[in-house]
């Protein structure tokens, strides 16, 4: 063996997920949606006709072992770059390679571009006449949704391929592919892999192969062999080496889980309100952000029609600050379920919208007199008629609103809870 030879010594010392990875199409596992046998990007692919593309989806489901395997079955040059530590620069010198390889020996350069969502305006820029001239074909990696957090220019020249988390009969054969594999894999190591604890990764690794891969191989090289040689890992050495769900998730993501929780409690569906709070929650979100929204829809869904929701909503807030996790999980569901079963009414909000809207098209009333300060009349001003309405009985008719829009009604209670009870006090000043 060389012992210069650095390259062997680096693919040995790889992460098991990084040796095992497909080169081939028939090696790929998953994403049957994209890479059937049928579909358009399985033929591109096998025709070498692959246009500028972007992959995105969640991290081990593989977007980049699909642009590794689309590098190694290509007669075109490939190059591949990382939009974390790379810019205008690097970008530049790839096309300018590119257009001399077309030029001289008319061969293309594909372009791989991992995390390619990180890259600037400018940089995505640098690249968009090289695409449109089919001088460089662009594959770009991400795991954030490529029409909200690229450029539209670079998606507009590209085609989307949306990949799916990973389901858990795929990834438990990416396992077994893994521990069979005696070249690359662990097999080599005689090891005996339960059908639970296979179950186990599977499901704990939450669609991520990566995950997935790096557990076993924690669980293999850690695990004593038996009198036999046999090293045996069942469900509880599998507990132990991944022991919680994989429920990150990307920005993208991010967004709709909060969408999702605040629409579960306008919808007044309680059980989905709490799940989708959990799910943030348990995945590392700011549970005080979740706090915040309650509050909001406390007053933006429910508002009157229960008054109280605001007041369970903001103690549970303060609970919250004053406990913290795990115990402050306790009074924010509670106020969750409160706030979610409540009846709803968004008559505040329209009120609100209303009033403003009426404030931005008048640009010069007067406080009508009876209303204005007693203390800063001024000379030639008439005598306040003020009607006092404690002295009527606590209420008494007399104009609040400018002349310009005395008429005008902003609050319109609903029939829902307590407003109902206030539409009936309404009628009753009439």
């Amino acid at each position: 063996m060389d012992l210069f030879d650095l390259s062997n010594n680096t693919e040995k010392l790889a992460p098991l997920a990084e040796r095992i990875r497909p080169r081939t199409m028939e090696e790929f596992i998953g994403q049957e949606h994209i890479v059937g046998e049928s579909s358009l990007l399985r033929r591109a692919i096998k025709a070498d006709k692959l246009g500028s593309c972007i992959f995105y989806g969640a991290p081990g489901c593989g977007k980049t072992t699909l642009a590794n395997i689309i590098a190694q079955n290509t007669n075109a040059n490939f190059v591949k770059l990382n939009a974390v530590c790379s810019g205008v620069a690097d970008a530049k010198k790839v096309i300018e390679e590119a257009k001399e390889l077309l030029r001289m020996y008319g061969k293309r350069t594909y372009l791989l571009l991992d995390e390619c969502h990180r890259w600037s305006k400018a940089q995505s820029d640098s690249v968009l006449q090289a695409i449109e001239k089919g001088e460089i074909i662009f594959i770009g990696s991400t795991t954030e949704n490529p029409y909200a957090s690229m450029t539209r220019a670079i998606v507009s020249r590209c085609r989307i391929f949306e990949f799916k988390r990973l389901e858990e009969k795929d990834i438990v054969k990416g396992l077994k592919n893994a521990v069979a594999d005696k070249e690359r894999g662990l097999g080599n190591l005689n090891l005996e892999v339960t059908d639970k604890a296979y179950s186990h990764f599977a499901w704990t690794a939450g669609g991520d192969m990566r995950t997935a891969l790096n557990a076993l191989e924690l669980a293999a090289i850690t695990t004593r062999a038996d009198k036999n040689g046999i090293i045996t890992i069942d469900e509880l050495v599998a507990e132990q080496s991944i022991q919680k769900k994989s429920l990150s998730f990307d920005e993208s993501m991010y967004y709709d889980m909060i969408s999702a929780f605040i629409k579960s409690m306008r919808g007044s569906d309680s059980n989905a309100a709490v799940y989708w709070a959990m799910r943030l929650i348990d995945a590392g979100g700011d549970p005080l952000l979740i706090a915040r929204r309650i509050m909001i829809h406390a007053s933006e869904d429910v508002g009157l029609a229960d008054p109280n929701a605001l007041v369970v909503a903001t103690s549970a807030f303060t609970a919250f600050q004053n406990i913290g996790l795990p115990e402050g999980r306790i009074p924010l569901t509670e106020a969750i379920i409160y706030v979610a079963e409540a009846p709803k009414s968004n008559s505040v909000v329209t009120a609100l919208f209303s009033a403003e809207e009426a404030v931005k098209n008048i640009h010069c009333e007067k406080v009508p007199i009876h209303l204005r300060d007693a203390h800063f009349k001024s000379e030639g001003d008439e005598p306040h008629d003020y009607k006092y309405p404690h002295d009527f009985g606590g209420w008494v008719a007399q104009q609040y609103l400018p002349d310009e829009i005395k008429d005008e009604k902003f609050y319109s209670p609903s029939d829902n809870g307590f407003e109902a009870v206030i539409k009936e006090r309404q009628k009753l000043r009439k």
